[in-house]
C-alpha cells in the first residue's frame, strides 16, 4: 500500500470540530485502504457504484456504515436497500418512493439526504430550491414510513473562487434552516448539512456543514 491512509485520515480528523462527521469516500479504492482506515476507527464510508459497493459490503466488516453518494437510479435501489446506511443524494419524489418501497421489503427504514442543485454547473444533479420546496410542500413524503429525511446535501461549484463557494454553502445553510422551521420543526432526525469535499471541506465547516465527504486527501488519487 503506497498511501499512508492512517496518517492522512488522522490529519483530516484533526481538522474536524466536534459535531462534524467524516464520510471517507472509498469509491475506486481497494479493500485494503478501507481496512486501514477501519483499523483507525473510521466507520462511515461512501461509494457511488452499486456493484462495487455490494462487493465491498460483502467482504468487509459488518459494522461499516455505507453511504451511497452518487446519483442512484431507481432500478438499482433494490440492490443496496438491504444494507445501505444512508443514501446521500435523493433528487426526486420518484426515487424517494422507490427507496421506501425497497426498504419496506427489507423490513427497515433507510435514512436519506435531499440533494440540492445550487452550483452553477449543469453537470450536477439535485433539486433546485424551488423543486425541493415543491417536493416538501407536496407532503407525500410524510406517508413514506420506511424512509427518513435526515437533512440536505450539496456540492459547490468546482471553481477557485472561495467567495462563490462560500456563498453557495451559505445558500444551502439558509435553506436548511428554512426546511427545519417549515417542515421538520419537531423532527430531531433532520439535522445533517452535508457539504464539503477534499478541496473545500474546511470552508464548508466554517459555513455550517455537519458532514464532510473526503476521499482523495485520505486515500490518494482514485485507482480505476
Amino acid at each position: 500500500m503506497d498511501v499512508d491512509v492512517a496518517r492522512n485520515l488522522h490529519e483530516v480528523l484533526a481538522n474536524l470540530p466536534e459535531g462534524v462527521r467524516l464520510v471517507a469516500i472509498s469509491k475506486y479504492h481497494p479493500n485494503e485502504y478501507i481496512e486501514a482506515a477501519y483499523a483507525q476507527g473510521q466507520r462511515l464510508f461512501g461509494e457511488s457504484r452499486e456493484q462495487e459497493l455490494s462487493r465491498k459490503a460483502g467482504s468487509l466488516p459488518k459494522d461499516i456504515r455505507w453511504h451511497f453518494i452518487g446519483h442512484l437510479q431507481t432500478n438499482k435501489v433494490k440492490y443496496v436497500a438491504p444494507y445501505i446506511s444512508m443514501i446521500d443524494a435523493v433528487d426526486s419524489m420518484k426515487l424517494l418512493r422507490e427507496i421506501n418501497r425497497q426498504a419496506a421489503k427489507c423490513g427497515r427504514t433507510i435514512d436519506v439526504l435531499l440533494e440540492l442543485h445550487i452550483a452553477e454547473e449543469e453537470t450536477k444533479y439535485g433539486l433546485t430550491l424551488g423543486a425541493a420546496r415543491e417536493l416538501l410542500d407536496g407532503g407525500e413524503w410524510r406517508e413514506l414510513h420506511n424512509v427518513r429525511i435526515c437533512g440536505l446535501m450539496m456540492m459547490a461549484s468546482n471553481v477557485d473562487d472561495e467567495a462563490q463557494i462560500a456563498r453557495e454553502f451559505d445558500t444551502a445553510a439558509a435553506f436548511f434552516d428554512e426546511c427545519k422551521k417549515t417542515y421538520f420543526k419537531d423532527d430531531d432526525a433532520f439535522c445533517e448539512r452535508s457539504w464539503g469535499m477534499s478541496h473545500d471541506y474546511q470552508l464548508a465547516i466554517a459555513h455550517g456543514s455537519t458532514m464532510v465527504r473526503v476521499g482523495t486527501s485520505i486515500f490518494g488519487p482514485r485507482v480505476y
